[in-house]
């Protein structure tokens, strides 16, 4: 056993990280739980942040099959629910009369991380207090000034605890046209001892118009890292 504990402490540089002796070191090194993308499926829409998204098709003509209202894609790894926002007439004069109005929709994806699971210890998140480090990738789909929302939440042992907590929700300039990628990244860092969970969730806002129209996400990320930014 002292040979994985060794393997684990030289491949990860985990030079001064509390390492006890009873733990299973050769099951903590099979895991290799620092370092790698800890969410489960994280391209549900089969795309990758290398590439540019695709350009919507647009047909303006109503499809002949019933109404879409989320997007296409493996979701296997994520609970996902939908929030219905109503019609939009902002911006609409009064007494014009529209054929269409833009229904909008929240698309929520979330997953909740087991740190220990994933073969973290105690020692390790308690008194070291790892950088737990987030990633999103989220399509400039320019539907609405708000299309994306980020909320990563660490948790303790009871799954409810906050004991950390970070929410991104930024607002599009819809002035200029542009169809790419757009990163979002955080640091947990000194977070505090008791974090055993790690709660990601992210919400992309969808139109359906005579046509559906979604906004697209890749690439989402939670890594623990054998580092302490605030150190």
């Amino acid at each position: 056993m002292e040979d994985w504990k060794k393997r684990c402490e030289t491949e990860w540089s985990l030079q001064g990280v509390p390492m006890p002796d009873n733990l299973d070191w050769k099951s903590v090194y099979e895991a290799k739980p620092l370092g790698r993308n800890l969410l489960k499926n994280p391209e549900p829409h089969g795309l990758s942040k290398d590439t540019p998204p695709p350009e919507p098709e647009l047909t303006g003509f109503p499809s002949d099959e019933p109404p879409r209202f989320e997007p296409e894609g493996d979701f296997t790894g994520w609970s996902k629910s939908r929030e219905d926002l109503g019609e939009d007439a902002s911006g609409i004069p009064p007494g014009v009369v529209v054929c269409q109005l833009p229904n909008y929709s929240w698309f929520t994806l979330e997953q909740i991380v087991d740190l220990k699971a994933e073969g973290l210890w105690d020692e390790l998140l308690d008194q070291f207090q790892p950088d737990v480090v987030i990633q999103d990738w989220y399509e400039e789909s320019q539907l609405h000034e708000s299309i994306y929302q980020l909320r990563v939440k660490l948790l303790g042992a009871d799954k409810k605890s906050v004991i950390s907590e970070h929410s991104v929700s930024p607002t599009e300039n819809l002035d200029v046209y542009s169809h790419t990628w757009k990163g979002v990244s955080h640091v947990f860092s000194g977070y505090g001892p008791g974090v055993r969970y790690v709660h990601f969730v992210h919400r992309l806002k969808n139109q359906f118009m005579v046509e559906f129209f979604p906004t697209l996400v890749t690439g989402s990320s939670v890594i623990v890292r054998p580092t302490r930014t605030n150190v």
